[in-house]
């Protein structure tokens, strides 16, 4: 049968490394998150991230074709359920320029994955990658014809340069280390002011230092304390014309591409921290009586919720890994097993971890029990990439729509 979840004997040791590494490495960086400002707060976790990369967990996100050591997305999501249930914030440090370097690795010419991949390929510093393409207002309707205004960001052509001007937000470490920018930004941009959507959107890479990058702020968000999305404006930044990444125009078929890959590994974060909230009500319900005579978990209604919410972590996680291995295999059932994924891990994590809580009891209040900041962590899931509202109606909605749509085809029938 071709169907088999067993996992490659380097699979397992990467698991069991990133595992490692997880604990003894990532798990002290979360004091990071008890400062002040979100700022400080992202430059504690510089020298946990510099660790990262000098251990060649970077390299390992970065395809072998392209100079790194990764087999494929099956072997990202391993190492990224290890790291990021136990801190998604460095973990969405690294996996953000991960996102950020997707147009060039989807897009670039072989000339500029040489030229501008080449920091990130190295075990030392610490660089950062940024996929400039939410803006301030929303970018749910990047495609949105007149009088919609779709993307804002503009790039006109001086010379031999593309000058770009516009505003970012949300964008993952956009701002650097030092506001000065990330090694590397892919900033999605309008580059035909007169053209339709589909064909006036493209994606131009501006490496760092970038001067015309001004900071606004970073934003204090909910979750991922220690994780930087700021807000910024670009005035007047420069960047060479062969630093077009893909076809001029074909941008937003480029951002969509980008994201799709990023969708399945967002499924993977609701199984990493569904499994650490489980891993802690299992082992409450077996020592805690709660002034009783047995361990909780001798009573029925706990034991159903445990069981539900361990079905559910291996429903999501068995369901991203097929997203990955469709999207390894180019196969045509990749987009929607991707956004499947996605929608099922995310939300899935908001209801297990809340289930937990109640099996727990009040104690899961207290933010000595890892609940609070679990939950805090899951509720971005959902609004990830667009939000899974979104992602229903323009992908998944408009697939079912198709009069060619297969409802067998991700299954493998087809």
């Amino acid at each position: 049968m071709a169907i088999d979840f067993t996992l490659t004997t380097q699979q397992r040791e990467l698991q069991l490394t990133s595992r490692k590494f997880a604990r003894e490495v990532l798990a002290e960086a979360r004091t990071a998150e008890l400062l002040a400002t979100p700022e400080q707060r992202f430059l504690a976790t510089k020298p946990t991230y510099e660790a990262m990369v000098a251990a060649g967990y970077l390299r390992k996100c970065i395809p072998a074709p392209a100079g790194g050591d990764n087999a494929g997305m099956i072997d990202r999501a391993i190492l990224a359920e290890e790291f990021y249930g136990v801190n998604p914030s460095v973990t969405l440090t690294m996996l953000g320029s991960v996102l950020g370097l997707l147009p060039l690795l989807l897009g670039g010419t072989p000339e500029q994955c040489r030229r501008l991949l080449a920091p990130f390929l190295k075990t030392s510093g610490a660089p950062l990658a940024a996929f400039c393409s939410s803006e301030p207002g929303g970018s749910a309707n990047a495609a949105s014809p007149p009088p919609g205004e779709g993307v804002r960001t503009t790039a006109r052509r001086e010379g031999d340069n593309w000058v770009i001007n516009g505003r970012k937000k949300w964008v993952s470490s956009a701002t650097g280390w030092n506001r000065e920018g990330a090694d590397l930004l892919t900033v999605v941009c309008r580059t035909d002011a007169a053209a339709a959507a589909d064909s006036a959107i493209s994606i131009i890479a501006v490496e760092g230092p970038v001067t015309g990058l001004v900071f606004e702020r970073a934003i204090d968000s909910l979750g991922h304390r220690a994780h930087l999305v700021p807000q910024f404006g670009l005035k007047n930044v420069a960047a060479p014309h062969h630093n077009l990444l893909g076809q001029q125009g074909a941008g937003l078929a480029l951002t969509a591409a980008a994201f799709t890959g990023t969708a399945a590994l967002v499924g993977i974060f609701g199984v990493a921290l569904m499994r650490a909230a489980f891993s802690f009500a299992l082992d409450f319900a077996r020592s805690e009586k709660r002034g009783g005579v047995h361990p909780i978990i001798e009573h029925q209604a706990v034991g159903y919720a445990l069981a539900d919410a361990k079905t559910t972590i291996e429903a999501a996680r068995y369901l991203s890994w097929r997203a990955c291995h469709a999207l390894d295999t180019q196969s045509p059932a990749a987009e929607e097993l991707s956004v499947q994924a996605k929608i099922f891990g995310s939300e899935a994590a908001v209801r297990v971890i809340t289930d937990l809580m109640r099996v727990v009891g009040i104690d899961s209040y207290d933010h000595e029990a890892p609940f609070s900041r679990l939950l805090q962590d899951a509720l971005a899931l959902p609004i990830f990439d667009g939000g899974n509202l979104g992602i229903r109606r323009r992908q998944l909605h408009t697939m079912l729509k198709s009069s060619d749509y297969d409802p067998l085809m991700a299954s493998g029938a087809a």
